[in-house]
């Protein structure tokens, strides 16, 4: 059995397509091959085939369409039921997902022992097993969760591959590709500095400093932000002549076991280049710093003091040093976070790693997956053999051996939870750990902890100046006043307004405060390319389900003011104690705010306004 999920969803047996009618039977085999033998529950697969509004006969269908494809796949899998859900067992079945992330690995790690052509062979086959736009014959709600990942995957995969060809001397065949690229992906750095190098190793400095130039704007344009590290380094190699071909050099030496190479399950040693420089240069991972970053003083000079070194003639205190920024969705500790971590990188000569534990759509990461990423950043090209995922025991021995001692600065962004997180701290005190996430974390807590509130009306205020102009924000102070209003003071929200006005030098400061005054529409006007406030507070209820979304749903009716549990109670239906249960999860993950205690003692509770505008959206949702 053969199945096909890069394209059109489809089961092949042999050269016979196994015919299947209907988005929702491809959506539900596309949802349980992706899983990868896991559980897919009965709301996941209910969300990716109804999205928020599912029929009153949801679980009687979804077994309909399981029976269904039962049938037609035959005894070759088995479609298991397993409360809460159901999985699928492919036994000796192809995924083409699964031979692109294999053929990928190899060609990574070809990559990296600098075997240009095998890595041509292998990053090449596995861009070829896509036969057009991904997932394409299910619904939107699956596509809409799973396709970005796998575009980014694809894309992530042609930057290495063209790197490879580069490396070929192919850069005359590679620059009309380049340039379509660049059409398609204005934004992808990586990208832009490999058209550079392509353009100046044909003679063509003067249209490579061009690309560089017109890169800068669109960076500047669409997102306020400039350049990042290597599109820069790619405009100083053309300005200096530095990016003429590499030297030939002898084929790296074949890995080979040895005893402290970690195996994966199967006990297949990982790949681990032995022929390394003498001095490997310093990991520089910090995401591009934000080049309009405004406010957060008093929490910046508190983590600037937390990652200084301690004044000359104090005895240093030999502990871990963690930090953990905390706050709603769209709040700003990522740019926080970063901001703090590029004003400190002089106590760190080690260098800086830098992770993204969560994918797009808000699921986290696998930490061995994160470990390999760090690991390569220390410079170990580590990769998983083909066979099971990597053994993460062996992982994190690797991982500590390889910090132990260096004064690093590790950025761990968007954590999830302790279980994901733990794996991924250093032993050594050494090294200066800063968290991003929205939950309290026990490995990272108490007063290393800094929540991050939606900004007041000065700083918002001077947050869009920066983003939209200021001379524009100061002819229309009133109106600017009002989107800060409507923003409710995320930085997220001020941005998205920003960029709306920078982009349309028509628009009238006016005209956007009126659009965002109607709060039914105000979610969908805060969106701007890649930056949309509506997604960024949905995963935040990643892991939430479908009635856990009704309840947050009905909590509207109880406004914007404090509230205590036992009136959300009341509402609900059920006891208090299940109804502070609900609150205090909800609060967990920054979608309540604490407003203090009543005058009974009691904890109240209350709504930012962009999540009550978000949960009044659930509702409309159902209607």
């Amino acid at each position: 059995m053969d199945f096909r999920l890069l394209g059109p969803v489809e089961a092949r047996q042999g050269e016979r397509r196994v015919s299947m009618s209907g988005a929702k039977v491809h959506t539900v085999l596309a949802a349980l091959l992706l899983a990868r033998g896991k559980i897919v529950t009965d709301d996941r697969l209910s969300a990716l085939l109804w999205g928020w509004d599912p029929p009153a006969t949801m679980s009687a269908q979804i077994y309909t369409y399981i029976s269904r494809l039962r049938k037609l796949l035959g005894s070759e899998v088995e479609l298991v039921r397993r409360p809460p859900g159901y999985l699928i067992l492919t036994h000796d079945a192809r995924l083409d997902t699964a031979e692109f992330e294999r053929l990928g690995r190899l060609g990574r790690t070809a990559l990296a022992e600098r075997r240009h052509q095998d890595a041509h062979d292998l990053l090449s086959g596995a861009l070829d097993l896509w036969r057009g736009p991904a997932l394409a014959n299910v619904t939107s709600f699956l596509a809409d969760a799973e396709l970005p990942q796998l575009e980014e995957a694809r894309t992530a995969m042609l930057e290495h591959r063209i790197e490879a060809d580069l490396a070929l001397s192919r850069h005359q065949q590679l620059v009309p590709e380049l340039i379509g690229l660049m059409a398609e992906f204005p934004l992808r750095e990586r990208l832009r500095a490999q058209l550079m190098t392509a353009l100046y190793r044909c003679g063509r400095q003067a249209d490579a400093l061009h690309v560089y130039r017109q890169g800068r704007r669109t960076l500047a344009e669409e997102l306020g932000v400039d350049p990042g590290a290597d599109l820069n380094a790619a405009y100083q190699a053309v300005l200096n002549s530095t990016l003429d071909l590499p030297r030939p050099t002898a084929s790296a030496a074949a890995s080979a076991p040895h005893a402290n190479t970690p195996q994966n399950p199967g006990g297949r040693p990982f790949t681990v280049t032995q022929a390394r420089t003498s001095q490997v240069a310093p990991p520089a991972m910090l995401p591009a710093d934000i080049a309009d970053f405004t406010g957060r003083e008093q929490e910046l000079a508190v983590l600037l003091k937390q990652l200084a070194p301690p004044p000359a003639g104090r005895r240093p205190v030999f502990r871990p040093q963690r930090m953990l920024i905390t706050g709603m969705a769209g709040v700003g500790k990522t740019a926080l976070a970063v901001h703090a971590a590029h004003a400190s990188v002089q106590h760190f000569p080690d260098g800086q790693l830098y992770a993204n534990l969560c994918h797009a759509d808000g699921t986290p990461k696998d930490p061995a997956e994160i470990l390999v990423r760090l690991l390569r950043g220390l410079g170990e090209p580590v990769a998983a053999l083909d066979g099971p995922p990597a053994d993460l025991d062996e992982l994190v021995r690797l991982y500590r051996t390889r910090t132990a001692g260096k004064r690093l600065l590790i950025l761990l962004d968007n954590a999830a939870g302790d279980l994901q997180l733990d794996p991924l701290l250093p032993g050594s005190a050494s090294a200066a750990v800063l968290v991003t996430g929205r939950t309290r974390l026990c490995a990272v807590s108490g007063s290393h902890t800094t929540a991050c509130a939606p900004m007041d009306q000065g700083e918002s205020l001077a947050l869009l100046a920066a983003v939209a102009g200021v001379r524009r924000i100061a002819v229309e102070h009133e109106a600017a006043a009002a989107i800060v209003a409507s923003c409710g003071g995320l930085p997220l929200a001020l941005r998205v307004a920003g960029a709306r006005l920078a982009s349309r030098p028509y628009w009238s400061a006016t005209r956007l405060a009126d659009r965002l005054a109607k709060e039914d529409t105000r979610l969908h006007e805060l969106r701007f390319g890649d930056l949309d406030v509506r997604q960024s507070v949905l995963s935040s209820m990643r892991g939430f389900s479908a009635r856990e979304h009704e309840l947050l749903a009905e909590l509207t009716a109880l406004g914007r003011g404090p509230f205590p549990a036992v009136t959300a109670g009341r509402l609900f239906g059920i006891p208090e104690q299940a109804a502070e249960d609900f609150l205090e999860r909800l609060t967990d993950v920054s979608l309540l705010e604490m407003a203090g205690v009543g005058a009974t003692g009691l904890p109240q509770y209350r709504f930012h306004e962009v999540v009550l505008m978000f949960a009044r959206s659930l509702a409309g949702a159902r209607c």
